[in-house]
């Protein structure tokens, strides 16, 4: 989950959606079991072209895929504004919050290497961290240690809004986060907050002696067999892109924030990735399985990562740094100008990814959310995407007026918007 948000500002004069299909869609599946053939396939395209209508969506990305069997993948609109140039499924994109799903992992690896004990506080590990006696690694990877979430900070968001291009390093985000008491006690409850995974960041750089960057590649990344997903340590994003629009801006203009520095969001929302990269990923981190069968995470230590516990919000649950909603098992993100979900539905074998290049949520909330409410609606009825305001994640609130702060990175629904989330 990972957010901030904006009102619809976006004027779409005429959207002529071109559907990109990777493949050939298969003769229909057997009752009773989630399947795609042509009939399903044409409602899905009608429905995310109307979605995209209705709330003036630039481009989307989907892929439905079902193990071994039927796949529908497809791109509609413009991934470029200024060109007209379509969006293509191959693009790379910038995918907020979905980043924590990698960092947590590479806290994980290191609990099955003997290097981190999940129940040990952070202080074992980091130094500087206000009740870090209390607070467990554990409950940071869980969003439960009670640690403001930097996102939040108005003076933060405001220098953000500023200058957009600026770099941010990680101590300079937890310094905004500690000068602000914690919210609650270590434990007490859920509540979202990059504090946490920028934290956990850290507490791999210090324990590998890497930058998390290239923990990751080396260590996530290559096994995983994900050559287009990586952490830049700047504005960098690889070509093809997608250009992602957004009205968080002083005057509430949309503007392409393809080329903002993400570094705010670090080790909680900073990757880069594309849709194919995705679909690999995501049975990887449900199952703690690489491509080739050998194991990226050893059983008892996924079994602690799918450990979900409520949030307070109703159809979400939470692992470590792992959502459950509505049964769909991943992460969404978002942050200026892009949306991303990356989840599976395990007992149907069914991987979705879903790419919007715009936040500008106005009255329909996350944009992303919008688009999977409409695909799951058709394709899985007994699992229908839900992601409540209230659970939304990364609150950088966005103006709904310029000067009017709204709400916006991990669940949504029509409510005052947030900017910047991961």
């Amino acid at each position: 989950m990972g957010r901030y948000r904006t009102p619809t500002v976006l004027a779409a004069a005429s959207l002529l959606l071109t559907a990109l299909c990777a493949g050939q869609a298969p003769a229909a599946a057997p009752p009773g079991r989630v399947g795609i053939d042509p009939v399903i396939a044409e409602k899905l395209d009608d429905a995310i072209t109307a979605a995209m209508r209705e709330a003036d969506i630039p481009g989307v990305g989907v892929g439905l895929w079902i193990d071994g069997d039927d796949a529908y993948v497809r791109a509609f609109g413009t991934s470029d504004k200024a060109t007209g140039v379509p969006i293509k499924t191959d693009m790379h994109t910038r995918i907020g919050s979905v980043t924590k799903t990698f960092a947590i992992t590479g806290v994980l690896q290191l609990v099955d290497d003997g290097e981190v004990r999940l129940d040990a506080p952070i202080s074992t590990y980091l130094d500087g961290v206000p009740g870090g006696g209390q607070i467990t690694v554990r409950q940071l990877a869980e969003m439960r240690s009670g640690l403001y979430n930097y996102t939040e900070d108005p003076r933060w968001m405001a220098a953000l809004k500023a200058d957009p291009y600026r770099s941010w390093t990680p101590q300079q985000l937890l310094d905004i986060a500690f000068r602000h008491p914690a919210d609650f006690p270590p434990g007490a409850r859920w509540e979202y907050s990059n504090t946490n995974t920028v934290l956990l960041g850290l507490l791999v750089e210090k324990v590998t002696g890497q930058p998390l960057h290239t923990y990751l590649e080396q260590e996530v990344f290559e096994p995983a067999d994900l050559d287009s997903t990586s952490l830049p340590t700047g504005a960098e994003i690889t070509s093809p892109y997608v250009h992602g629009y957004t009205n968080f801006t002083p005057d509430g203009t949309t503007v392409d924030a393809s080329q903002w520095n993400p570094s705010w969001g670090w080790a909680a929302g900073a990757m880069i990735s594309t849709i194919d990269d995705l679909h690999s990923w995501v049975p990887t981190l449900v199952s703690g399985r690489l491509p080739d069968g050998d194991r990226m995470l050893e059983p008892g230590t996924q079994a602690q990562r799918l450990r979900m516990l409520p949030t307070g919000h109703p159809g979400v649950r939470y692992g470590l740094g792992i959502a459950d909603i509505a049964g769909w098992i991943g992460h969404n993100g978002e942050l200026p100008g892009y949306e991303t979900i990356a989840v599976r539905l395990p007992q149907d074998r069914a991987t979705m990814v879903i790419v919007v290049n715009s936040d500008v949520d106005g009255k329909f909330g996350s944009l992303s959310s919008l688009i999977a409410n409409a695909v799951t609606e058709i394709v899985t009825p007994e699992h229908v995407w839900e992601l409540p305001a209230a659970a939304q994640p990364n609150p950088v609130p966005q103006p709904s007026t310029p000067s009017t702060p709204s709400t916006p990175s991990t669940p949504s629904t029509p409510a005052p918007k947030p900017a910047p989330s991961s």
